[in-house]
C-alpha cells in the first residue's frame, strides 16, 4: 500500500469516512439522543468509534478490491483509523456530556442518580490503557515498516542519512498528532469538570444563602454524579424541613389564638398569665372561664410530652373544657366530665394531662379547686409573710375514664394575697450545673415582688427562671398564671404570650 499515490489513498479514505459520516447522521438521533442524558456520552463514544473503525475496514476493503492489495498490507490503515477514531470518539463523548450538562442547567431539570457508579479512577485507567495500546500499535507498525525500508536503502551514507531523517520526521509527526489528540481530550474534559464544579459550588452557595430553588443535574455516572445525587437529596430534605417549619409556624400562630389574648376584667381579681414553649408549639395550656353568678374559673394544664402530639392533645382538652363549662355545676364535676372525654381519645396514644382548676367567687371571697395530678398552687399572704398551698389529691386526666375528683374549698382570702399556679416546667428548670430551680426560689421571687402589680410578678418569675437556666436549653414548657386579691380598688391586669 506504500506504493499507492497519496491522492488515491486519500480518495479511498475520504470515501469511507463520508459513508461513515452519512450513517452517523442517521444513527445519532436513534441511538444517542433517544437515550437518557447519563447514557448519551457512552452511546456517542460507541457510535463514533464503531463508525471510525468501520470506515477503516471499508477503506481496507476498497484497497483490496480496487487495487488488489494483500489483506495483511491493509492492517496499518485499519490501525490508524481505529486509533484516530478512538480519540475522536472520546472527544465527541465529552462534547455530548457537556451538551447534556448545559441542557440540564438551562432547563433546571434533574436526572435521577445512577444506581451503578462508574468511578473516575476506573474511567481514567481504561482510557489510559486503551490510549497506550493504540499508540503502541501505531508506533510498532510504523517502526517495523520503516526498519524494513531502511534495510533496503543500501550502504550509501547520504541515502542512509536521508532515510533516517525521513523516518525520524515521520515518527515525530505521528507522535505530534497523537499528542495533539491527547491534549485536545484533556482540554475537553477540563471544560466538563469546570462546568460540574461551577454548578455544584453555585448550587451549594445558593443553599448556604437559603435559596433551595435549584438542583444539581446528575449528568455523569462517576463521583460527580454521586455527589450531585446526594446534594439533591440534601436539598429535598431541606425543602421538606422548611415546609414542616412553615407548618409549625402556622400551628404556632393557631395555638397562640387558643390561649387568652388578655385576662378578663373581674372586679376584685387581678390576673396575668403566660406560656413559653420549648418548641414552636407545646402541650401547656391555661385559660380563664366565665362561670355562672359572676364566678371565674382558671385552668392550668400540662400535657405529657412536647411538640405536635402534645399540642393536638391540648387542643382537644381545651375544647372539652369549654364545652363542659357551658353546664358548669362544680369544679369536681367539670374535671370529671373533661376526663371522661379525654380518656376515650387518649387510649390509643397513652397520653395524659395534669390539671389545676381554680374557681374564684370575687363577691364571697371563696376559692374552690381541683388538683388532678398537677403542681399545687402557691399562696402567699403578705400580711403574715407566710406561704401555703392549694393542694389535694387527684389523678391525672386521660388514664381512667370513670374517676370521681375531690374538690377543696377555702372561705375568704386576705387583701394582697398572691396565688401562683404554674406547671412543673418552672420548678424543674435546670441550670448548666444540673441544679433545679425548685420551689424555694419560686417562693423567694413571689415574696420579693408581692407588692408589685400582677403582671410584674408574672414577668419577675419568668425572668428568674430564664436567668437561672442561663445558656442551658429549655427542656419543658413553662406556664404561669398569677392571681391577686388587690388591696386597693385599682385592678392591674396583664397577659403575655411568648
Amino acid at each position: 500500500m506504500a506504493g499507492l499515490p497519496p491522492v488515491s489513498l486519500g480518495a479511498i479514505i475520504l470515501t469511507a469516512f463520508a459513508a461513515a459520516f452519512f450513517l452517523r447522521h442517521l444513527l445519532e438521533k436513534r441511538v444517542v439522543t433517544s437515550a437518557d442524558g447519563v447514557s448519551q456520552p457512552k452511546r456517542q463514544f460507541l457510535l463514533d468509534f464503531s463508525l471510525s473503525f468501520g470506515a477503516g475496514v471499508i477503506g481496507a476493503a476498497l484497497n483490496i478490491v480496487v487495487h488488489g492489495f494483500p489483506e495483511l498490507s491493509t492492517l496499518s490503515l485499519i490501525y490508524g483509523t481505529a486509533t484516530y477514531g478512538f480519540f475522536i470518539a472520546l472527544d465527541m463523548a465529552l462534547a455530548r456530556e457537556r451538551t447534556v450538562i448545559l441542557n440540564a442547567l438551562a432547563q433546571n431539570t434533574v436526572l435521577p442518580p445512577q444506581k451503578r457508579l462508574f468511578s473516575m479512577t476506573r474511567r481514567f485507567s481504561m482510557v489510559a490503557v486503551a490510549a497506550m495500546i493504540c499508540v503502541s500499535i501505531v508506533n510498532i507498525s510504523v517502526i517495523a515498516r520503516d526498519m524494513s525500508w531502511l534495510t533496503q536503502v543500501g550502504t550509501d551514507p547520504a541515502a542512509t542519512r536521508e532515510a533516517i531523517l525521513s523516518v525520524t520526521y515521520e515518527i515525530l509527526f505521528i507522535m505530534a498528532v497523537l499528542l495533539g489528540l491527547a491534549v485536545n481530550l484533556i482540554v475537553s474534559y477540563s471544560r466538563n469538570l469546570k462546568l460540574l464544579f461551577e454548578n455544584e459550588t453555585g448550587v451549594l452557595e445558593r443553599v448556604s444563602n437559603g435559596d433551595l430553588s435549584r438542583m444539581v443535574p446528575v449528568a455523569t455516572r462517576d463521583e460527580f454524579g454521586l455527589i450531585a445525587g446526594h446534594t439533591n437529596s440534601m436539598i429535598e430534605g431541606l425543602r421538606h424541613r422548611l415546609q414542616l417549619l412553615d407548618a409549625l409556624k402556622l400551628a404556632e400562630e393557631v395555638q397562640r389564638t387558643l390561649l387568652p389574648a388578655s385576662p378578663p376584667k373581674v372586679a376584685g381579681v387581678a390576673l396575668s398569665g403566660t406560656s413559653i414553649y420549648c418548641y414552636e408549639i407545646g402541650g401547656d395550656y391555661y385559660d380563664y372561664l366565665r362561670l355562672p353568678e359572676g364566678r371565674l374559673g382558671i385552668v392550668v394544664a400540662d400535657v405529657s410530652g412536647h411538640g405536635i402530639d402534645a399540642a393536638l392533645f391540648m387542643t382537644a382538652a381545651r375544647a372539652f373544657m369549654i364545652s363542659a363549662a357551658q353546664g358548669f355545676r362544680s369544679p369536681a364535676e367539670l374535671v370529671r366530665d373533661v376526663n371522661r372525654h379525654m380518656t376515650r381519645d387518649s387510649a390509643p396514644t397513652s397520653q395524659f394531662m395534669s390539671l389545676f382548676f381554680l374557681e374564684i367567687d370575687p363577691a364571697e371571697k371563696t376559692l374552690r379547686w381541683v388538683r388532678a395530678g398537677h403542681e399545687p398552687a402557691v399562696v402567699f399572704t403578705p400580711g403574715t409573710g407566710a406561704f401555703s398551698e392549694l393542694g389535694g389529691d387527684g389523678m391525672v386526666l386521660g388514664v381512667v375514664e370513670e374517676v370521681d375528683y375531690r374538690q377543696y374549698a377555702q372561705a375568704g382570702w386576705d387583701p394582697g394575697t398572691v396565688i401562683v399556679i404554674g406547671t412543673d416546667g418552672i420548678s424543674e428548670t435546670r441550670n448548666p450545673s444540673g441544679e433545679f430551680f425548685g420551689g424555694a426560689r419560686l417562693r423567694d421571687v413571689i415574696r420579693d415582688h408581692a407588692a408589685k402589680p400582677v403582671d410584674r410578678i408574672q414577668s419577675a418569675v419568668i425572668e428568674a427562671v430564664q436567668d437561672f437556666r442561663g445558656k442551658s436549653p429549655q427542656e419543658d414548657d413553662v406556664t404561669l398564671v398569677v392571681v391577686i386579691n388587690p388591696a386597693n380598688k385599682y385592678i392591674q391586669v396583664g397577659s403575655n404570650l411568648i
